[in-house]
């Protein structure tokens, strides 16, 4: 068996969490199961083994595609907060055939890790297991959960440690507000979730209103949702455009919102107000953090 093919097993293996077509266990399912009538598809496993795997080696043919690596990838997962912030990056990271991504939690038992809208991620590793040098640190945010992590010195430590060294250093929405408190900011451009984005200055960072913000190996992505594009953009930087692309298309990632209220410069002015001002506890709490740590 040759490198390239044993590259595709391993490869297809880990993107059988997005595509589960491609793994070969699939693919023998899927056509035992169905009458494939194309003859594109095959009309026997072998036939769509041989198929998929040719596929896979045109891809490796697309200019500025870097279909495998070894990237070791830290996304930290703690108490109440917003799981879409991580699952979303979580979903494009794992497609990097090659890639380890590490679900880290200070609780060295591992337990399940309950999210602020009820339904709990299991860790993979723990803060004081996860390995030291890192390609991407990522940490998402949310409100309550993100002032207790703030407020937490082993969780700080530990994002200050693997931040220090990390090629990429990388937050979602008020993860961002993390990153500050941890000095991995300081006189960098970024972004968060439109509540708190105005606190970024307490960081010695310059607040920008957009939805991926990239200075040198810092990327910050805006709120919840921004997740998804800001995973992109980061893919397309280390394993080039052509790769992302290819993952955008697997995910079928076509935003078509049914509103134009995302934003505050789109949403009633009367709601974004109101929004915004139910925001006031989570804003206070991490303004009132970042300013301590400016007195300590």
């Amino acid at each position: 068996m040759t490198n390239t093919r044993r590259q595709f097993l391993r490869g297809a293996a880990q993107l059988g969490a997005i595509a589960p077509f491609l793994t070969v266990g699939a693919l023998a399912q899927r056509a035992a199961a169905a009458d494939v009538e194309s003859a594109r598809f095959g009309s026997t496993a072998e036939e769509a083994y041989q198929i998929a795997y040719k596929a896979h080696e045109d891809l490796m043919t697309l200019p500025d595609l870097r279909m495998h690596g070894e990237e070791k990838i830290a996304m930290v997962v703690y108490p109440k907060m917003t799981m879409l912030d991580l699952v979303g990056p979580q979903f494009f990271f794992s497609a990097m055939m090659g890639s380890s991504v590490y679900l880290v939690s200070k609780d060295e038992t591992l337990s399940p890790v309950m999210g602020d809208t009820g339904f709990a991620i299991v860790p993979t590793i723990s803060m004081a297991d996860c390995p030291n040098d890192l390609d991407i640190l990522f940490v998402g945010g949310g409100t309550s959960g993100t002032v207790d992590f703030m407020n937490d010195q082993t969780s700080m430590d530990f994002v200050a440690d693997r931040g220090a060294r990390a090629r990429h250093i990388t937050s979602v929405c008020t993860g961002s507000m993390i990153l500050g408190q941890a000095g991995l900011i300081n006189g960098k451009k970024a972004t968060s979730h439109w509540a708190v984005r105005h606190l970024l200055p307490n960081f010695g960072a310059e607040a920008v209103d957009a939805r991926v913000v990239r200075d040198g190996n810092v990327m910050t992505g805006a709120g919840v949702s921004a997740g998804l594009d800001f995973a992109l953009a980061l893919l397309a930087q280390i394993r080039g455009e052509a790769y992302a692309k290819s993952v955008q298309l697997a995910a079928e990632y076509a935003p078509d919102p049914m509103f134009n209220a995302g934003t505050l410069s789109s949403a009633d002015p009367k709601m974004g107000d109101a929004m915004h001002k139910m925001y006031a506890t989570a804003i206070f709490a991490m303004d009132e953090a970042s300013r301590r740590q400016k007195r300590e």
